[in-house]
């Protein structure tokens, strides 16, 4: 009797276990997640539990996300689709498509940010990949009126690329100035020249010129709208409130054209050296600037934004990225310019993520990338997802 009371109750234990595991991808709308508890100084430690909800399916690689004052969510898509998202569903047709895009490898139409006036001006801004003597970037402003975009004008161009390390995020800083992140072209040696816009990040006026306090106006041989360099290929940035300092995402090596991992989380700050290809992972060299986190195995960092809401409010002042061959989502705390902490959300649970943003209801939104040829597609991929708070 004792070894069939026995044998039952390990029975009753695997089924429990059973029915707690979850599927790797394609989770239903509405189930539940909870983080694990972060000691931080001066906040709770009370663990955040939240619903995951879908809430744009069967989109094309969706690279970025923004919320016009108005409530509408735009994003692109990487084969050059500006689209909207209004009073809970999808416009059937886009915004704009853009009609000189090369979307092949990791290029296509990237980010897209609107200016700090946009509700007075209109103007939205795109980076995208496009053919001229092979693969460049450049980066264009348009007003929106009339139901689409018009008044096309180029903010930089002749930003080097190729099939990989494309960059491009950009991204308004709280100095009203434009931030634009460039890759390395796969051309490692790109990133340390000073007359090269490869591998760096670039600090623009909102038409384009220059800005006369950028850390190399004025030398010889430098190209002016450099803000810092020796980056391989950053795709997340954002501001930290308060402090106005930059963090950044970088894909490292990840065995293409070194050792595997050192993906890179960083403080870039005005004129720096972040060493890219002199040193990377953990190295440090004189002049160069080490990353404060670094990635082996490879999560590939594809974006970054601030939690500034109140829906999370353990989530505020903390730095989210998706990650793509990671498949979570992190977030850092940080203190200041200090790491506190870090924690995986999500992971392996919807393949590949892209963008994360937060939206104007205080939502934390991402977006898969399993459509990019290198993820295994849910039925529904790629799409546009929120963690809503459970009370």
């Amino acid at each position: 009797m004792k070894r069939i009371i026995l044998s039952t109750l390990v029975l009753l234990f695997l089924v429990a276990l059973a029915c707690q595991r979850q599927p790797a991808r394609g989770r239903g709308t509405g189930e539940v997640e909870t983080t694990s508890p972060a000691a931080v100084p001066g906040q709770s430690s009370t663990p955040v539990s939240f619903r995951v909800e879908t809430v744009i399916a069967n989109l094309e690689v969706p690279w970025s996300i923004v919320w016009t004052p108005d409530g509408r969510m735009l994003f692109t898509e990487r084969a050059g689709r500006v689209r909207v998202f209004e009073n809970g569903k999808l416009r059937p047709e886009p915004l704009f498509t853009v009609p000189d895009v090369e979307p092949s490898g990791e290029s296509g139409l990237m980010s897209i940010a609107l200016h700090p006036q946009f509700a007075a001006n209109h103007f939205i801004y795109l980076s995208y990949a496009y053919k001229s003597d092979g693969q460049q970037v450049r980066v264009v402003r348009f007003r929106e009126a009339g139901g689409t975009l018009n008044d096309r004008k180029v903010i930089i161009e002749g930003i080097p690329a190729a099939q990989y390390h494309a960059g491009c995020r950009l991204r308004f800083g709280p100095d009203a100035k434009l931030y634009v992140t460039t890759g390395d072209a796969t051309r490692r040696e790109l990133a340390q020249q000073l007359n090269s816009l490869a591998g760096k990040t670039l600090r623009l006026n909102d038409d384009g010129s220059v800005p006369g306090d950028n850390p190399f106006v004025g030398q010889a041989n430098v190209r002016p709208e450099i803000w810092s360099y020796g980056h391989r290929n950053s795709q997340g940035l954002d501001f930290q409130s308060g402090t106005g300092l930059m963090f950044q995402t970088e894909h490292g090596p990840s065995g293409f054209d070194g050792p595997g991992g050192g993906d890179e989380f960083n403080l870039v700050e005005r004129g720096k050296n972040y060493g890219w290809p002199v040193i990377h992972h953990t190295q440090t060299h004189e002049g160069m600037e080490s990353p404060l986190l670094e990635y082996t195995p490879a999560c590939a960092p594809a974006s970054g934004t601030f939690y500034r809401g109140s829906q999370f409010p353990q989530f505020r002042g903390n730095f989210f990225f998706g990650c793509l061959r990671g498949t979570r989502l992190i977030r850092v705390v940080l203190d200041g310019r200090r790491v506190v902490t870090q924690e995986n959300l999500l992971a392996g649970k919807y393949g590949r993520i892209r963008d994360v943003a937060e939206g104007p209801d205080g939502y934390l939104y991402f977006s898969t990338s399993n459509r990019d040829g290198r993820g295994t597609p849910a039925s529904d991929d790629d799409r546009i997802i929120r963690l809503v708070p459970v009370k």
